[in-house]
């Protein structure tokens, strides 16, 4: 293996090394405030530096690079590597940050969920009741005005917290 191979190998690894990091959210080496990515993203950079790297250790070995000549190209089929890459990884990593999601939900979605009863419901105390939130099952504490049993259908009528509310059957 050329020398010239492996420096390019090692500029592929850390580039890959780099890019894994920042698109895990780390931050690495983030200045400034968190929002404010610069006019190159950390990720186009570290995209950028992988395929270079690997890309020219490819291009160095595949010509033989031991002359200055040959390194040279294989710097450029490197750089010709790297740059679709660096918009690439630049693309995806602004679309995950960017993304947009659902909000969080709050007790007021509680408030008319359809449930089933898992716990019997005594009055006067709590039993469980499981509804679903935002498409998600959720298993609340439960009380009613009347005794409930389990495997009856309710409604909840009100969100007393964000783990316990008060049902009527439905």
């Amino acid at each position: 293996m050329a020398t010239g191979t492996l420096t390019f190998l090692i500029i592929g690894g850390a580039g890959v090394g780099v890019l894994a990091l920042a698109l895990l959210g780390t931050e690495l080496l983030q200045f400034g405030h968190a929002d404010v990515d610069g006019p190159v993203s950390v990720e186009a950079v570290a995209g950028f530096a992988g395929a270079f790297g690997f890309g020219a250790a490819i291009v160095n070995e595949l010509l033989g690079g031991r002359t200055p000549g040959m390194i040279a190209a294989a710097v450029a089929g490197g750089a010709l590597a790297a740059v679709p890459t660096a918009w690439l990884a630049a693309r995806l990593s602004r679309s995950a940050r960017n993304m947009r999601t659902d909000p969080t939900p709050t007790r007021s979605d509680l408030v008319g969920a359809l449930g089933l009863v898992v716990t019997p419901v005594p009055v006067g105390g709590y039993g469980e009741v499981r509804v679903r939130v935002a498409g998600q099952p959720v298993k609340l504490n439960a009380r009613a005005d009347e005794p409930i049993a389990v495997g009856a259908r309710v409604f909840v009528v009100e969100a007393l917290s964000e783990t316990s509310v008060h049902v009527e059957t439905y």
